[in-house]
């Protein structure tokens, strides 16, 4: 494939799903939608083809990556799966939960995936096309977000061109992505206890539900999954929070009975904001002010997702 033919838009039929994961086999990158967000998806058991999705979104080694698989029984062969974990995967599994799990040995992971720490965070997505991509390839496809790092997560496939261009050999579209944010990330730890590292859509109490006890203490020094870095998600202009009302260089994004320039959710529905998210900081993104303020998010349920994305966009 020459420069000049990427990225290739390949549609999400039978002949698309063949064809993207043709590429992966062959150690290219390909961006495919998740119900998350759209991921830069490569093989996880290549040097090669992991360092290739580092160089593609200008990413910090120490930063780890999601390994998405296609079952339970894909996860055993290279993650330890003790019983809470199954538990979680019965409740969770296919969906947005991804567990950092211990890594198994002789798992035969790219040493970049989980960037030389003892375990991998490991997700089974619920999105058709990339259960089929999954099924098609039969490999563990290491995915994070498919957009430059830091910056604002793709929903659309025109958001991955528009972020990466022909640094990604291919994109699958599948349309927008329903829940528009990052998986929820949970650390289970060896010897007991467990934290929510990145909120997500399935909200800390719906863990705590399955497993029986509260989440224990986290430490914060360590990078242990993605999106725990102060500063990310980006739309590359200041970020002003909780604002009623814009000062007139701001392009503000309504919520509830806010309206501002655009809104995340007129009705005030925190789903609807979530999912339009990401959307919407492109959008003030590319827009001719300098700056951006955001209308004041509830901090409860979805909220608590869609508030730390904002707080780290505005750090």
């Amino acid at each position: 494939m020459t420069d000049a033919s990427r990225p290739q838009m390949i549609a999400p039929n039978a002949a698309g799903i063949a064809r993207a994961a043709d590429l992966l086999r062959a150690g290219r990158l390909v961006a495919v939608p998740t119900e998350t967000v759209y991921g830069l998806a490569a093989r996880a058991d290549s040097d090669d083809a992991v360092a290739a999705i580092y160089r593609a979104k200008g990413r910090p080694s120490f930063n780890p990556l999601i390994v998405h698989v296609a079952d339970v029984a894909a996860a055993e062969q290279v993650a330890v799966i003790n019983a809470r974990a199954r538990l979680l995967a019965d409740r969770f599994w296919p969906g947005a939960l991804t567990m950092v799990l211990p890594l198994r040995e002789g798992a035969g992971l790219a040493k970049a995936v989980t960037a030389g720490l003892a375990t991998v965070a490991l997700r089974c997505p619920a999105h058709p096309v990339m259960r089929a991509v999954l099924a098609a390839s039969g490999l563990p496809l290491a995915a994070p977000s498919a957009n430059r790092s830091g910056a604002v997560s793709p929903t659309l496939a025109s958001h991955v061109w528009a972020s990466l261009g022909d640094a990604v050999d291919a994109i699958v579209d599948g349309g927008r992505c329903a829940l528009g944010l990052e998986s929820t990330i949970v650390a289970l730890r060896e010897h007991g206890g467990w934290q929510v590292l990145r909120p997500g859509p399935i909200a800390q109490s719906e863990i705590e539900a399955v497993l029986g006890e509260p989440a224990t203490g986290l430490d914060t020094s360590r990078i242990e999954a993605p999106g725990q870095l102060a500063s990310h998600y980006s739309p590359g202009k200041p970020v002003r929070l909780d604002a009623q009302q814009a000062l007139a260089d701001e392009f503000h994004i309504g919520f509830g009975a806010v309206g501002g320039d655009v809104s995340l959710s007129p009705a005030g529905d925190l789903a609807e904001a979530a999912a339009r998210l990401y959307a919407v900081l492109h959008e003030a993104g590319m827009s001719g002010k300098p700056a951006i303020a955001v209308a004041p998010i509830p901090e409860e349920g979805l909220g608590q997702a869609i508030r730390d994305r904002l707080r780290r966009a505005a750090a």
